[in-house]
């Protein structure tokens, strides 16, 4: 390759890169409701369930665990003479 075949190839990459930094530079103006085009799209696959149940499992893992309550223990009866 050519000194000035690898000249025009770096100009065509900074002309690329250029235009690539400006739309990304862009901010996004998406539909903010796009997660309702997307809805359901899974539904109909095999380990859906799965995903949803083993979603579900992690989700509450990370939620606090109640505090047991403590019921008042029943006093044991009097000891007689020294034994039980």
């Amino acid at each position: 390759m050519t000194l000035a075949e690898l000249e025009q190839r770096i100009a065509a990459l900074e002309v690329e890169v250029r235009e690539l930094k400006s739309q990304s530079a862009k901010p996004n103006k998406a539909d903010p409701k796009w997660v309702l085009a997307h809805a359901g799209r899974f539904a109909d696959e095999p380990g859906f369930e799965e995903v949803v149940r083993l979603g579900r499992e992690y989700r509450e893992s990370l939620r606090p665990k109640p505090k047991k309550k403590t019921t008042p223990r029943k006093p044991k009866a009097p000891v007689k003479n020294g034994r039980a």
